[in-house]
């Protein structure tokens, strides 16, 4: 694979570790550049933010719009929360033709932390959507950044807890739209209006299995069981309410509770690797680890598709997303974009969600709002559950 040349500059070398002769600043440790690589199965055109955390003025955020079973485009949340740039995030909840009547909720497959809150865990490993993960990698496994200001590849799993008068019962999911057969899930004001009947359709194995018969909600305000049915509701969820939703076992747990009883519910996300509190995270899988791709990358599938890659130990943020149009649309396969980010200076790379999701932003200096620089492979922006967003400033 070589970097090519653009309107006549050539970028140095095959590998630039810093920023290219083409790159343009957007602000104070941030800075945009565009390249053609040749690939396989032709040439592939990419974006490409270069971040530097070390700089005390830059920060990387979730981009999300609000609730997390919901979508919006990449530039409607990046101008709505003053973001310099950004590209899409993780895969997502997009359809349910297996599931007649049952609504797409839009929400994200992976672990979601937001300025320091969790926002939801990981779905079961079989409900996800997206391309087969390479083997050893799960729907647990994160792009993050700390407190300590430095990104980082991590995993991300649900400790929880719903404390009643009969008893201790395991949390099995926070604000997901899927939950593990047999489990207790809890929703929060975070999860949004979107319905919650979708938590208790297919299996740990079977995206497309059909929904549970045997399903239980109850409703927690303010520490005590006010409500219950019989199948998940919809419709916003108060500050200070948790909605409880089990399935099989879970749902026959549930059935044990009464109105007006105490109920506690707890939940966080323990990292595997770091130490460090999270100040955001979201989802994805590892495609590059210690500057070597991981074993199994051999899907022979070009595509336009979104990575992000950490270097110099954490200190700089790459992000990547390649163009759709026309003449670029074959793209690049997965073991071509972890070369491509291991090329750029990466020693770690997370593939994002791909396809007609792919998006790159960006705010020139001084103009009021950002522009795609890509070509979005669908003709126009696709709502997206999040994304990363990079902010420069005070």
């Amino acid at each position: 694979m070589a970097f090519g040349t653009l309107a006549g500059a050539a970028l140095v070398g095959a590998a630039p570790a810093g920023a290219g002769p083409r790159a343009v600043p957007l602000a104070p440790g941030v800075t945009y550049e565009e390249f053609d690589i040749e690939a396989a199965h032709g040439v592939a055109h990419a974006h490409v933010l270069r971040v530097d955390l070390r700089d005390p003025h830059v920060r990387v955020e979730l981009l999300h719009p609000g609730a997390v079973a919901a979508r919006a485009p990449v530039s409607r949340m990046a101008d709505a929360e003053g973001a310099v740039a950004g590209v899409n995030g993780d895969f997502f909840n997009i359809s349910e033709a297996q599931h007649p009547g049952v609504e797409a909720t839009g929400a994200s497959v992976g672990p979601a932390i937001a300025r320091g809150r969790v926002l939801k865990a990981a779905v079961p490993q079989g409900q996800r959507f997206g391309p087969a993960l390479p083997p050893g990698t799960s729907t647990e496994d994160v792009l993050a950044v700390g407190t300590d200001r430095r990104a980082r590849l991590d995993r991300l799993a649900l400790a929880g807890s719903v404390r009643t008068p009969q008893g201790r019962l395991p949390l099995g999911g926070l604000n997901q739209y899927a939950l593990p057969v047999g489990s207790v899930g809890a929703f929060t004001a975070a999860w949004g209006s979107a319905s919650r009947v979708r938590a208790t359709c297919g299996t740990d194995t079977d995206r497309a299995a059909p929904c549970s018969t045997d399903t239980y909600e109850v409703t927690v305000r303010r520490g005590r069981v006010v409500s219950a049915a019989e199948a998940p509701g919809s419709g916003p969820i108060a500050p200070g309410t948790t909605v409880l939703v089990g399935r099989e076992a879970g749902a026959r747990r549930l059935r044990s509770l009464h109105t007006g009883e105490r109920v506690r519910v707890r939940h966080r996300l323990v990292a595997a690797a770091s130490r460090t509190p999270y100040r955001f995270a979201l989802g994805g899988y590892p495609v590059l680890t210690g500057g070597r791709p991981l074993p199994g990358l051999d899907d022979p599938a070009s595509a336009v598709r979104t990575c992000a890659g950490v270097a110099d130990g954490g200190r700089r943020l790459l992000l990547l997303a390649l163009d759709g149009a026309p003449e670029h649309r074959r793209g690049l396969t997965i073991a071509e974009v972890a070369d491509a980010m291991r090329r750029l200076g990466a020693t770690d790379a997370f593939s994002l969600d791909g396809g007609g999701s792919s998006t790159l932003v960006a705010r020139d200096p001084g103009a009021a709002a950002v522009t795609v620089r890509n070509h979005p492979s669908g003709g126009a922006e696709r709502a997206v559950p999040n994304g990363i967003g990079v902010f420069s400033g005070p």
